[in-house]
């Protein structure tokens, strides 16, 4: 079966939960990691889309909340609204501007007002209820508002389908499915449902990050493989020697990978 099949099941559990638990003492140096390589294509995009000063934003999803600082140190944001299941890793003293709320993006009852800007990075793919909660994010911004998305998209190599790595990853994206909820697949539609919402101005870029040996998105490829050993095993697709080896291979000088994308999408609200 294909790992990012829609019709695939999706599992119930919950990111920070099921999977990849907040409490972790590694969770938070995970996140980093990724946003080391991220937060730069992230911020740039923010930037032509004209998030400047006085903007009134919301990050859903904070993390360690690095997207939400630049937005108050860098962009000059009036407040940042930073929502997330599991805050604890922002810190128990927030910088003024700051406003964080703990909840879950998910419910319908939230009412967080309106914003000039909503941003969602790695977010919407962990989310069964994807399309909704789209739909409400869009509905929250105030005329002229923007939204930027950024979600995770795989490019395999078509003549590898029988290596470690790339039977390790197939089986985390299967895992993540039927675990969490998780697929990928929609990910290049994007752009497709804002215009649905409404949104004016829309467009969308992808950016493959590079794979190089013991690099941030090497390790933090490494430490999602390593957390989700049990899960990737029941899959059927991979055995302890097999996750071993595709491991190894992140710290190999022989690594030569096209690492899974991410697609960024925005639109404006008329």
């Amino acid at each position: 079966m294909n790992s990012t099949d829609p019709a695939a099941h999706e599992g119930a559990g919950h990111y920070g939960e099921a999977l990849f638990d907040a409490g972790h003492p590694r969770e938070a140096e995970r996140i980093d990691d990724a946003a080391v390589i991220y937060d730069p294509v992230t911020t740039h995009r923010l930037r032509a889309l004209g998030v400047g000063p006085g903007t009134h934003c919301l990050e859903v999803g904070a993390g360690t909340g690095t997207v939400a600082r630049w937005l108050l140190r860098e962009a000059g944001a009036r407040e940042v609204v930073a929502l997330d299941r599991d805050t604890s890793a922002l810190g128990e003293a927030p910088e003024q501007g700051l406003r964080v709320v703990t909840a879950d993006v998910t419910d319908e009852s939230l009412d967080l007002g309106t914003f000039d800007l909503i941003h969602a990075r790695f977010v919407l793919m962990h989310l069964p209820e994807r399309r909704r909660v789209l739909a409400r994010l869009a509905s929250r911004l105030n005329p002229g508002g923007r939204i930027l998305l950024g979600d995770a998209v795989e490019l395999p190599n078509p003549q590898d389908s029988h290596s470690p790595y790339r039977r390790t990853m197939d089986a985390m994206w299967e895992a993540l499915r039927t675990t969490i909820g998780t697929d990928i697949s929609a990910v290049p539609t994007y752009p497709h449902l804002l215009r649905k919402e409404g949104l004016a101005d829309v467009g969308a870029e992808l950016y493959c990050p590079p794979l190089v040996p013991d690099g941030p998105l090497a390790r933090f490829w490494s430490q999602t493989w390593r957390r989700m050993r049990p899960e990737l095993e029941a899959t059927g697709r991979v055995d302890g020697t097999t996750v071993d080896e595709a491991l190894a291979y992140l710290s190999s000088p022989v690594l030569a990978e096209l690492a899974p994308g991410m697609v960024l999408a925005w639109g404006q609200r008329p």
